[in-house]
């Protein structure tokens, strides 16, 4: 079994002495020797030495969210990705099949129409063409019987 103990820093142990206005007597630089690390430079920092990129930074910021949130965050997402992967996939197998009907059976239709109507408007013309030549039959022997009959009179 493992006993965890408690080890109290010396600065919180002691209490340090206070002034005539209660006032906490300024600490000493000698106390903290071990300080001196690389992460403490007197140089300002810069934002431009960091090559950070957003994704680097949105990553970082994973453990402020309590797990909680993040598992509702990552079903929501998932949810959403598989809704709008399945309906892409799906409306593209819907427009192939509408696509390819289209060209099977429309396509041959137009042209059987197309024909047909140029069928019809040759039986038209040849109808106008008939009816044409016996109306100047027609008006050519009315033409010459009333000049007969105008010269008889």
């Amino acid at each position: 079994m493992v006993r965890l103990e408690e080890v109290e820093d010396e600065a919180f142990v002691d209490k340090p002495a206070s002034t005539k206005d209660d006032a906490l007597l300024m600490d000493d630089d000698a106390d903290y020797t071990d300080t001196d690390s690389e992460i403490s430079d007197d140089e300002p920092v810069d934002d431009d030495d960091y090559d950070e990129s957003l994704y680097d930074r949105i990553t970082a910021l994973k453990d402020i969210v309590p797990p909680q949130a993040r598992a509702r965050l990552s079903s929501v997402a998932n949810t959403a990705y598989n809704a709008a992967s399945s309906t892409v996939s799906y409306g593209g197998k819907g427009l192939w099949v509408i696509c390819t009907s289209v060209l099977l059976l429309g396509l041959p239709y137009a042209l059987a129409f197309q024909d047909e109507q140029m069928v019809q408007e040759e039986e038209r013309q040849r109808q106008l063409m008939t009816e044409g030549a016996s109306g100047m039959m027609s008006a050519g022997g009315e033409g010459q019987g009333q000049g007969q009959a105008k010269a008889a009179l």
